[in-house]
């Protein structure tokens, strides 16, 4: 089975060749797994026994509050490696629900395989340590920024950094409303009901597609 071209796309399997990954996929050392929109890929609670390496799609970590709303903790795109920072755990149980938010593909990398890389390669050491690092860090100030934040506040900071993205105080939606408010973890109503307030001091304007910022000084304070 041909997985890709060259392994030097995934940052994780740049340092093996190709030969060694494709002998590690025919001898079930790693395995390709596909999923589809929606499907759950680890419930809360799950043992990580696979560190696994998103090929393509999108992946999100989500948790269900006391009053019942989906909050989006992070987002996984290619590249991007799932049950790193758990699989050598004393405690390698994952604490939310991870979700395929499109079609995606998984190279699951066994406990053993994943231990005996490190041992023998290490390049592939190196990188392993420094993306787990990396993304602790990432997650963790994600998880900081959700907790205990405001519907205006989780607004503001969408708002801000979407104008800095688009470079513009009319700012194109790239989901919708309920897609946006599963992201900040609130219910949609709860959402629109905010945006109404933001448009009734004179803030913004908004339809289903366009949000257009009246204040740009209030999004971009320093």
């Amino acid at each position: 089975m041909t997985l890709i071209n060259s392994s030097a796309y995934y940052t994780l399997l740049a340092p093996l060749s190709n030969t060694e990954l494709q002998e590690a996929i025919r001898t079930k050392k790693v395995k390709v797994k596909n999923y589809v929109r929606n499907q759950m890929i680890y419930l809360e609670g799950d043992a990580c026994k696979t560190a696994d390496i998103i090929l393509n799609g999108k992946v999100a970590v989500e948790r269900i509050d006391e009053n019942g709303n989906l909050l989006t903790i992070a987002e996984f795109l290619p590249d991007d490696l799932l049950g790193g920072n758990l699989i050598f755990s004393k405690n390698p149980y994952y604490p939310m629900t991870v979700t395929a938010k499109s079609k995606t593909t998984l190279l699951e990398i066994n406990q053993n395989y994943l231990f005996e890389l490190c041992h023998q390669n290490p390049e592939f050491l190196r990188t392993f340590l420094q993306y787990i690092s990396d993304h602790a860090l990432l997650l963790g100030d994600k998880i900081k920024h959700h907790i205990n934040r405001s519907i205006r506040e989780g607004l503001i900071t969408y708002i801000a950094g979407a104008m800095r993205l688009q470079n513009s105080t009319q700012i194109r939606l790239d989901m919708t409303k309920k897609e946006l408010a599963e992201r900040m973890g609130v219910q949609r109503t709860s959402l629109s009901r905010e945006l109404q307030k933001m448009k009734q001091e004179n803030l913004i304007e908004y339809d289903s597609k366009i949000i257009r910022v009246k204040n740009k000084d209030y999004f971009l304070k320093p």
